[in-house]
């Protein structure tokens, strides 16, 4: 009988552990183990820009992690390898692995031990057109055309290993054609005149760069290029745009020497100050960082509407090139400090009302995709996708401000300097932020106070999911020194606990309070001088907590359906505008981009009924501009169905309202002058309108972040 217990005790305890396997994946699970690191790169590319297609070969230095006879690479899948050589030039076996053909093994002759290095060339090359078979699903990370060239790292366009968490050295050789000009990472020699190889051919150069720091090296941008030296602030800021685009490259290098020198204060110097700051073409990702070097796509390439955006990218050379991500599922600590770092620029160079205005944006971030993974699950997550700039970017970066808010504004902005002080050079875990944060908050309490519990804070928001929603109960009695209140706070989530804040606006000056809120109910009393105002006490009044608002979930479902009819999915992004209009019946925005998305669907009923809702809800003081707006898309709609009276009334309404947000008046004269007409290319308007525009036929939209600060137009044409 016990034996049979102890059996199926056994069997018991076997299936526990298999489902906890399952149910938990480990890194090692997320993705292949590395047993060697590439130390340093030596390559010569060329690019064809007629075929659309790279040629390359590479030496590559390889370090040993452990005894291992197998190099295992990543390699954009559509780069064929023709052959490997060892040192001595002789052909290694080499195969693409079944499952992830990202990932190329390399056997070796013998087992290598761990610590020698070993040198492999690679000789491949292959097509670079669009986004098939990108390692970056669905996004154009790398691509070669007669105008443009980009190769960023992400595309892994040569063999990486361990990528975000590798460093290494390494020489570019990169051949093109001489009407292009290339900036990327590393320093750059004088571009070399090449001949010819065929009389079809015209005259080539070959740009070299070399990367003598350790980094993740190796992004480049080819094209019509033209290099504008600059500095600000002692710092030389080069920018690279073409001639057309040049206009206000002084603003971005002071812009960009602003911000490196305000995050310098915050964090530490970098061991280069020297910044390159490069116009990315449309079609690939909205921008980009690497090691020295700042990337703008070329609508949103004006300072005015991307200060924020730059800030990002610039505080990336801090959180992405010098601390890098121990893995992909720690990179919280690279976009996450990254996109906090916006607040703090916004806070330190605007002011405090700036700083808000970023917080309230990430908090509508974080809440399009509040049924996601956790933040610690964040390598489940398709990098650069919607979801992970919800989940690691815009969440993770209100988590930043919690801590900041528990820990305090001196002791949260010590940690990110001795953090980046230990770290610089180096990668960095989760665990290893965790561990200092608590190590900094208990010497930053005064004599007798309790350090923030932060082993609990980072268990419930790095590891969980889910966001309160607070609601409160309470009753005032008088007393002798003035009020006391007597109530509740609930919110939903059972393992909630964090200090809360009240405010109380009475019929005197109004008063704080903080109360410890934990789990679905908790009551408190407190006491006031002044009567409460009926209504008057507001929850977390200075926005410290990541919290859901119906206010918050319906800007976030139209900012899902903002993003969705970016890449012209209109029926999906109208059922997010209903879906906020659900939380928020009377929600003009809502009603606006769900007129625009009929529009585009050519429902031209369905969208004068949405821009007419539009009209006859009182807009949110932001959303005022949708009056003009849902004017002028009315005046377009009776243009098209041959009734330009009633087209006319629309416009002149639009006119009436001297509202001239993202140039609609000039939008508005142009339509009175020449009646709109059903695939018209729309009037030109400058970069921040509210409007929308339907991605080009055949092109790949570039997706920002909706909520971020920088809401330039897309400059399309109409299908």
């Amino acid at each position: 009988m016990r034996r049979q217990e102890a059996v199926r005790s056994a069997r018991l305890l076997g299936a526990f552990l298999l489902l906890a396997a399952l149910a938990v994946p480990s890194a090692a699970q997320e993705s292949p183990a590395f047993t060697f690191l590439a130390d340093n790169y030596q390559l010569s590319a060329y690019l064809d820009t007629a075929a659309q297609t790279i040629n390359s070969i590479v030496k590559v230095d390889f370090r040993a992690l452990e005894v291992s006879q197998t190099v295992r690479v990543e390699l954009h899948e559509n780069l064929e390898v023709r052959e490997v050589k060892n040192a001595d030039g002789k052909p290694l076996t080499f195969q693409r692995e079944t499952e992830n053909p990202m990932y190329l093994d390399v056997t070796l002759p013998a087992p290598v031990g761990a610590g020698k290095t070993v040198s492999l060339t690679f000789a491949y090359g292959g097509l670079l057109a669009n986004e098939e078979n990108s390692p970056v699903p669905n996004i154009r990370v790398a691509a070669i055309n007669k105008d443009w060239a980009y190769l960023l790292l992400p595309a892994r366009w040569f063999p990486l290993t361990s990528f975000p968490a590798n460093r290494y050295t390494g020489t570019f050789r990169l051949n093109v054609p001489d009407s292009m000009a290339i900036a990327g990472t590393g320093k750059s020699d004088a571009p070399q005149p090449l001949p010819a190889r065929s009389s079809a051919e015209g005259p080539r150069l070959m740009y070299t760069f070399h990367c003598d720091q350790r980094a993740p090296n190796g992004s480049f941008v080819a094209g019509p290029l033209q290099l504008s030296p600059k500095q600000a602030e002692g710092i030389s800021v080069a920018v690279y745009a073409p001639r057309a685009d040049s206009a206000k490259v002084q603003e971005f290098a002071n812009d960009v020497a602003h911000q490196e020198v305000i995050f310098s204060d915050l964090f530490g110097s970098l061991p280069d100050p020297d910044i390159t700051v490069i116009e990315l073409p449309d079609g690939t990702l909205r921008d980009f960082a690497g090691p020295g070097v700042v990337m703008l796509s070329h609508h949103i390439w004006d300072p005015k509407y991307s200060d924020r955006t730059l800030a990002r990218l610039v505080a990336s050379q801090w959180w992405g090139n010098q601390v890098l991500p121990a893995s992909l599922g720690d990179v919280w600590i690279s976009d996450g400090l990254a996109r906090y770092s916006e607040e703090l620029y916004a806070e330190q160079s605007v002011g405090r009302e700036a700083g808000l205005r970023a917080l309230d944006e990430f908090a509508v971030g974080a809440l399009m995709y509040d049924n996601s993974p956790s933040v610690a699950l964040s390598a489940r997550l398709a990098p650069y996708s919607s979801e992970y700039r919800s989940v690691v970017m815009n969440k993770g970066a209100m988590l930043f401000h919690m801590l900041r808010g528990l820990m305090g504004d001196l002791a949260f902005k010590s940690l990110l300097h001795s953090f980046y002080a230990k770290y610089q050079g180096k990668t960095a875990t989760m665990n290893d932020f965790e561990t200092m944060a608590a190590s900094v908050a208990a010497k930053s309490v005064k004599p007798g106070q309790e350090p923030p519990n932060l082993q609990g804070y980072f268990a419930q928001w790095l590891n969980s999911t889910g966001v309160p929603e607070f609601s409160i109960e309470y009753v005032v009695y008088r007393t002798r020194k003035g009020f006391r209140i007597v109530g509740k706070v609930k919110q939903p989530i059972d393992t909630f606990s964090m200090p809360v804040q009240l405010r109380i606006d009475t019929e005197g000056n109004p008063e704080q309070k903080t109360i410890d809120v934990v789990g679905t109910e908790t009551q408190f009393t407190e006491e006031t001088f002044g009567r409460p105002k009926p209504g008057g006490i507001r929850i977390d009044p200075n926005n410290l907590i990541l919290k859901s608002t119906p206010n918050l979930r319906a800007r976030a479902a139209i900012a899902r359906g903002e993003e969705l009819a970016e890449v012209g999915k209109y029926y999906d992004a109208v059922a997010q505008y209903q879906r906020a209009l659900n939380i928020q019946p009377n929600r003009s925005l809502a009603n606006f981009r769900m007129g625009e998305a009929f529009f585009y669907e050519k429902n031209y009923q369905a969208s004068a009924n949405a821009f007419r809702e539009a009209l006859a809800t009182v807009p949110e003081p932001s959303e005022k501009w949708t009056e003009v707006w849902s004017h002028i898309y009315l005046g377009k709609i009776f243009d098209i169905l041959g009734q330009r009276e009633r087209a006319l009334n629309e416009y002149n309404k639009a006119r009436q309202l001297n509202d001239n947000t993202s140039g609609a008046q000039t939008v508005v004269e142009s339509l009175i002058k020449k009646p709109y007409s059903e695939g018209a290319t729309p009037a030109a308007v400058p970069a921040g309108t509210p409007a929308q525009q339907p991605p080009a036929k055949g092109k790949q939209a570039d997706i920002g972040d909706p909520a971020s600060g920088d809401k330039p137009t897309l400059k399309r044409p109409n299908p």
